[in-house]
C-alpha cells in the first residue's frame, strides 16, 4: 500500500508520459490535490495511508480554504471526520477554519447532504435524523464561539439547517404520519378482534343453575385446563400490546414536528408501537391457535396443530416486511450514538501530543 500510495501522488514523469518532456515540464509533482478527491469519495483507507507518510497534509487546505475535514462534513463522511479524534488538540486549529463565503464546519453539516449518502438510511424521518446527530457533533467539535457566527449571506448555522432542511421536514412528516396511520388501523383492528373473543371464550359458559342460591354459574366451561389458561392470557396480552400501539402511533399522528422532536422523540414512539404491533399479532396468534387446543384435544389433535402452524405464517410474514424498518429505526437512534469518536484508532496507536 505505501509504493501504491508513493505512485498515486506523485505527478507524471517522463518516463511514463514523453510528451511531458515536449512540453518542458520535466520536473515531477507532488500534489495534495489526490487527497481532497480521496476525502471527498470517502476513501478512509487511502487518506489514512496518505496522512501517515506525509502528516503535514492535514493542514492542506483546498482552493476554498477547506480542510479534509471539512470535505468529509460536507460530503457525510463519519469515517474521515472520525480522525479529527486521533489528531490531539490539533483539531482546536483545524476546525475554526472558514472558507471564502466565511462557511465554517458548523455552516457546511447545515447544508443539506446529497441525495446519494441520504439513501444510505431508509425512511424520510430517519434521513432527517441522521442530519441532526450531524449538526449536533459537529456543534460540538468547533468552539462555541463559532456557532453562531454568521456567514456572508447573514446565516447563523442553524438558520442555514433549518432553510436547508426545510424540505425534508416536510417529507419527513408524511411519511412518518403515513406509516403510523397504516399501522393503527392495523392495531384497532386487533384490539376489536381480541376485546370480542375475550367474551366468547371457546366452549362457552357453564349455564347449569346453581343448587346453593338458583342463580347460573356463568363460569366458563373449560376454565379449568391450562389450554384455556393460555387462551386467556394471550389474549389479554394481545389486547394490551395492540391498545399501547393505538396509543403510540396516536401519539405520532397528533406531534408538533419540530426539527428536533425527529431527533429521538418520534423514531422511539415508532419502534415502542411497531414494537407492540408485533407483540400484539403474535399473542392474537398464540390465543387463536390456543383455542382449537380446547375444543379438539380429544381424537383430533391433528387438527389444532395444523392450524398452528398456519397460524405461524403472518407472524413470519409481518417479521419478513417489517423487519427491515424495525431494525433501521433500532439502529439509527440507538447504534448511531457509536458512529463518531470510535473507541478503535486508525491514524495513530494513540493521540498526538502538540
Amino acid at each position: 500500500m505505501h509504493v501504491e500510495t508513493q505512485n498515486i501522488i506523485k505527478g507524471p514523469t517522463t518516463l511514463n508520459y514523453p510528451h511531458v518532456a515536449l512540453l518542458g515540464n520535466t520536473k515531477k509533482t507532488y500534489s495534495s490535490r489526490i487527497l481532497f478527491v480521496a476525502a471527498e469519495m470517502g476513501n478512509v483507507t487511502f487518506v489514512v495511508e496518505l496522512i501517515r507518510q506525509y502528516p503535514d497534509l492535514i493542514w492542506k487546505v483546498n482552493d476554498y480554504n477547506q480542510s479534509i475535514f471539512h470535505i468529509a462534513v460536507k460530503h457525510r463522511h463519519e469515517g474521515i471526520y472520525n480522525l479529527l479524534y486521533e489528531i490531539g488538540s490539533m483539531k482546536d486549529l483545524i476546525t475554526p477554519l472558514k472558507d471564502k463565503k466565511d462557511n465554517n464546519m458548523l455552516h457546511l453539516v447545515g447544508k443539506s447532504a446529497k441525495q446519494k449518502r441520504l439513501e444510505d438510511v431508509s425512511g424520510v424521518a430517519l434521513q432527517m435524523q441522521r442530519e441532526l446527530l450531524w449538526f449536533k457533533e459537529v456543534e460540538a467539535m468547533i468552539p462555541p464561539s463559532y456557532r453562531e457566527r454568521k456567514n456572508k449571506d447573514g446565516l447563523t448555522p442553524y438558520e442555514l439547517f433549518t432553510k436547508e432542511h426545510k424540505e425534508l421536514v416536510t417529507q419527513g412528516e408524511k411519511w412518518m404520519k403515513g406509516t403510523a396511520s397504516q399501522c393503527m388501523v392495523v392495531a384497532a383492528l386487533i384490539a376489536t378482534i381480541v376485546f370480542a373473543a375475550a367474551f366468547t371464550v371457546p366452549g362457552g359458559y357453564d349455564q347449569t343453575n346453581d343448587k346453593t342460591n338458583g342463580q347460573q354459574n356463568g363460569i366458563p366451561v373449560f376454565h379449568s385446563k391450562a389450554s384455556f389458561m393460555v387462551f386467556v392470557v394471550a389474549d389479554a396480552i394481545s389486547l394490551f400490546a395492540s391498545s399501547t400501539s393505538i396509543l403510540m402511533f396516536l401519539s405520532i399522528l397528533t406531534s408538533r414536528y419540530a426539527e428536533r422532536d425527529f431527533l429521538e422523540s418520534l423514531p422511539t414512539k415508532l419502534m415502542l408501537g411497531l414494537a407492540t404491533l408485533f407483540l400484539s399479532i403474535m399473542t392474537m396468534t398464540v390465543a387463536f391457535s390456543v383455542s382449537f387446543f380446547v375444543l379438539y384435544r380429544k381424537g383430533l389433535l391433528w387438527m389444532p396443530i395444523i392450524i398452528s402452524v398456519f397460524a405461524v405464517l403472518p407472524v413470519l410474514l409481518y417479521m419478513v416486511l417489517q423487519y427491515g424498518l424495525f431494525i433501521d429505526v433500532i439502529r439509527s437512534t440507538y447504534a448511531s450514538r457509536y458512529l463518531f469518536k470510535p473507541q478503535k484508532h486508525v491514524l495513530y496507536y494513540r493521540n498526538p501530543k502538540v
